[in-house]
């Protein structure tokens, strides 16, 4: 498990590293710096409104189907049909109630358009992940990490034509980058049903209304859990252009910062895509998770570690390779922003086990801890500081999570963690923090240097399974 886990994130990463940065960096952040900070702050706000609720789309039955998959594979043909048609339902019910909310948030009519063509985003992105749902369910990897960056492929060659190619279109509009993305969902949703068609027959489209609430029961802890998280990660930039006096632009500085944390998690979500089938299927044949566990843990924490640090202290430099204006007044959120990434990356991993292991209750009273510190510390901080405040919010309630999930991952897996173990990460991140504290990366060959550095401590401390990769090398030159 250990080497199908290293063999297929390899994969991912690498299709991951050549496409998504490109799409976020080169697309996303062009489209900012063409249509400024406050109206790609308003899309900004608009776009967490859609993720807000999006749960009502799924409730759940994503995560259900992979384990459930990956525990009993010959199940799912047997309901995938009458699946589908809950998900039309929800789609209605997830529009009405988003409508209602922003209709009280008090949206003008173009802001309420946008939002109508988000809302159908997120269904069309809901049902790319039902499908790459079973494609992890059936332990199918590499048909998910090219489904994982296909719309965003698609989205550098449509958005890097209307950006970067002359044409007679006129000044590029926010509204355009919307429609070249639900264009780019819809394309690779038919992709998705054509490759799990080669795995399962096209079903039948029915209604049940027993199976619809016997599902919906089993799926509601699923769908708590990520409304809850969904709550703590996105309400930051809604409250930020709601209640500071200048929130639109300071919504937008925080997007600017947002977006690569933003990108660094979807990295991180590559470790939850493939541990939770894993950890599913370890789980339900009674097999050790705890090499798995901690190999991964050192992995992403290691790196995430690095980044933190490295983004805390260099955070200007690093904006202004990215966007032409407003890097000064961005940089202030921007480095608390990707200094919480350290917490999160620990949710993912510690989340992603004690989701496999089913125990769901004690991650929903945490999330609504988090909901409660989040809450409390934005409306004390964001009104004097805007987007530094609601990032040190991020900071605090990230952190508090993780830990908490963390502890509990000790007393159930059960873990032992020696005195040596803990003291790596604690000589790394003193490491880590001197050389950038010292070190002001001032050009792209000092960021380069000081990161290969951490690369390098990273590996000598253990954090990176070099024998692992070596191994997987040799072994497949040999076959």
């Amino acid at each position: 498990m250990q080497r199908k886990f290293i063999s297929n994130l390899a994969l991912m990463m690498v299709l991951n590293l050549i496409v998504k940065p490109v799409a976020i960096f080169g697309i996303d952040a062009t489209v900012q710096n063409r249509v400024g900070a406050e109206d790609y702050g308003i899309y900004f706000s608009l776009l967490n409104f859609s993720l807000l609720f999006n749960i009502l789309l799924d409730l759940g039955i994503n995560n259900f189907t992979t384990k459930h998959i990956a525990q009993y594979p010959a199940i799912a043909t047997k309901y995938l049909g009458k699946v589908i048609s809950i998900r039309f339902a929800l789609l209605l019910f997830y529009a009405v109630f988003s409508y209602s909310i922003a209709f009280i948030l008090g949206w003008n009519s173009y802001e309420l358009y946008l939002l109508g063509i988000l809302l159908l985003n997120q269904f069309l992105v809901t049902m790319i992940a039902f499908a790459r749902s079973h494609f992890g369910g059936y332990l199918m990897f590499k048909i998910d990490a090219f489904v994982s960056v296909l719309d965003r492929l698609l989205l550098i060659i449509i958005c890097g034509y209307l950006l970067f190619i002359p044409n007679s279109l006129g000044t590029f509009d926010i509204e355009w980058f919307i429609w070249v993305q639900t264009i780019c969902y819809a394309i690779t949703l038919v992709v998705s049903i054509l490759l799990l068609y080669k795995r399962i027959r096209l079903p039948k489209i029915t209604y049940q209304h027993s199976f619809t609430m016997s599902i919906l029961r089993k799926s509601l802890p699923y769908a708590l859990l990520i409304l809850l998280m969904t709550v703590y990660t996105r309400t930051d930039s809604i409250m930020i252009e709601r209640i500071h006096e200048n929130g639109a632009s300071e919504s937008g500085y925080y997007a600017q910062g947002f977006r690569l944390l933003n990108a660094l998690f979807m990295f991180a979500m590559l470790f939850s895509n493939l541990l939770f089938p894993l950890f599913s299927s370890m789980l339900g044949k009674a097999q050790d998770v705890r090499p798995l566990f901690l190999s991964s843990t050192k992995l992403l924490m290691g790196g995430s570690i690095l980044i933190g640090i490295l983004c805390y202290f260099n955070g200007e430099y690093i904006l202004n390779l990215i966007y032409k204006s407003d890097t000064m007044e961005a940089a202030r959120s921007f480095k608390w922003i990707l200094l919480s990434f350290i917490g999160m990356s620990g949710i993912i991993l510690f989340g992603t086990y004690l989701t496999a292991k089913g125990d769901l209750r004690y991650l929903n009273i945490t999330s609504f801890a988090g909901i409660a510190v989040n809450f409390g510390l934005n409306y004390t901080l964001i009104p004097e500081y805007g987007a530094e405040g609601a990032a040190i919010a991020t900071v605090v309630t990230q952190s508090l999570i993780a830990l908490l999930q963390l502890i509990r991952c000790i007393q159930v897996m059960p873990l032992q963690l020696s005195l040596p173990e803990i003291s790596k990460y604690v000589i790394f991140t003193g490491i880590i923090g001197l050389l950038f504290w010292y070190f002001r990366i001032e050009n792209l060959w000092e960021l380069v240097a000081l990161t290969t550095s951490g690369l390098l401590f990273m590996a000598v401390l253990g954090f990176i399974p070099v024998r692992s990769f070596i191994s997987m090398i040799t072994n497949r030159q040999n076959n």
